[in-house]
């Protein structure tokens, strides 16, 4: 248990950072900046679709599914509740684009590890996913296009009361947009995940202080005057709830965020769905549980269903989708083997099954943090996450036709 917790700890740290940064770049203006823009330049009709691109995008760039919905995402969703668009669509479309990215950056922790531990090079590993990855980003653009020009939100979100209430609160400029700019350098060049999480807060409350310092007033509650209270109120906005008024009731909700403390439940979470997985892998369990699915391995479409879907199980039992990947691969990987199999086919249906999984089990650490970080249940933004839920199938689907699967040698 103590191994599990230990091996979660900078997922945790991670999660307080978002949540700092969540804080800061609202105070600063960051975040009402995109919005501003991102409302003059996105149609209802086209939104949902551009979307999962814009997500998909900064998340292939960065490798970091929760940066982007941490920072980008949680502008698109106060975008789309401009637009009258439900929660659970926008969610669904961040969330589809981000781990579209997440699963073919060639900088995402998660894509190294499932190369890495199946032994597959890693641009071999990303290539071969191509090819139940981008068919079912395809179709699931598809999908969102044709929502958006079905639906009907016209009227149901007042724009212009919304771009009123932003402007009237906070200091808007195009200026502000540097801070992610310098974020998504600092990410291409390798940065440290930490680092360069730990400067985006950083960046963001000087920007505050210098950009927005009657905002940062507002939050400090008036219990310190100069400089004392604006350096009460940036850490406030790191670590404490911060309520700003805009005029608007539903942009006050949208404005107001939860820093590091809004953070704690999904800590506590966290660390006791470990200790739960500590307890199923030392008492055996898991081993057990695994040699029973593979009981059910016939040929190539049972390998990889009984592959993907051990995944998702151990996504729903272990709670981590890092968890979930090591134990897949090391208990398939003498099969595969043994059966002809390229190692690649391994990886890929690792991540087919591990990776865009985890976000929609809710007490698993993608579920967790992600309904945490855009305030939408994980049970309210799922049936709308069609890349998540679409990747599974698709993989056992292109194993049952054996597109380019090669058995290296006949079985023994």
């Amino acid at each position: 248990m103590t191994s599990k917790v230990a091996n979660c700890t900078p997922s945790i740290i991670i999660l307080l950072l978002i949540g700092a940064i969540g804080g800061t770049w609202m105070v600063s203006g960051i975040v009402p900046t995109m919005i501003y823009y991102g409302l003059q330049i996105l149609s209802p009709q086209w939104f949902l679709v551009s979307t999962c691109l814009i997500c998909a995008l900064i998340s292939l760039l960065i490798g970091s599914s929760w940066t982007t919905i941490a920072t980008v995402g949680v502008a698109l969703l106060g975008i789309g509740k401009a637009l009258g668009f439900s929660d659970g669509w926008t969610a669904g479309a961040i969330i589809s684009g981000a781990y579209f990215g997440d699963k073919l950056s060639p900088l995402s922790d998660t894509t190294v590890l499932a190369s890495s531990v199946v032994g597959t090079p890693l641009f071999t590993h990303i290539k071969y996913m191509m090819q139940t990855t981008v068919p079912t980003f395809i179709v699931t653009l598809v999908i969102f296009f044709v929502s958006g020009l079905m639906m009907d939100v016209s009227g149901t979100g007042d724009v212009s009361l919304f771009m009123v209430g932003l402007a009237r609160t906070f200091v808007i400029s195009p200026w502000l947009l540097l801070v992610p700019l310098v974020m998504g350098v600092m990410i291409a060049r390798r940065w440290p995940s930490l680092v360069v999480l730990f400067l985006a807060v950083l960046i963001a409350a000087i920007v505050a202080l210098i950009v927005q310092p009657e905002r940062v007033r507002e939050i400090s509650n008036g219990d310190q005057t100069g400089f004392l209270g604006l350096y009460e109120g940036v850490m406030r906005a790191c670590y404490d709830s911060t309520f700003i008024s805009t005029g608007v009731e539903e942009l006050d909700k949208l404005v107001s965020t939860r820093g590091m403390g809004g953070m704690m439940p999904t800590v506590w979470l966290i660390i006791s769905a470990q200790v739960f997985a500590g307890a199923l892998t030392a008492s055996g369990q898991l081993e057990d549980i695994m040699n029973y699915f593979k009981r059910f391995v016939k040929g190539t479409t049972s390998l990889v269903g009984t592959t993907v879907g051990s995944a998702i199980f151990l996504n729903v039992t272990t709670a981590d989708q890092f968890l979930s990947i090591i134990l897949t691969s090391s208990m398939f990987k003498g099969l595969y083997e043994g059966m002809g199999y390229e190692k690649r086919l391994l990886s890929r249906s690792c991540e087919d099954g591990g990776t865009v999984t985890s976000v929609l089990v809710p007490w698993n650490t993608c579920g967790l943090t992600q309904s945490t970080v855009l305030g939408v249940a994980t049970i309210t933004y799922l049936p709308y996450c069609f890349f998540n839920l679409l990747s599974p199938f698709v993989s056992v689907l292109v194993a049952a036709v054996g597109w380019k699967i090669k058995i290296l040698k006949v079985p023994k």
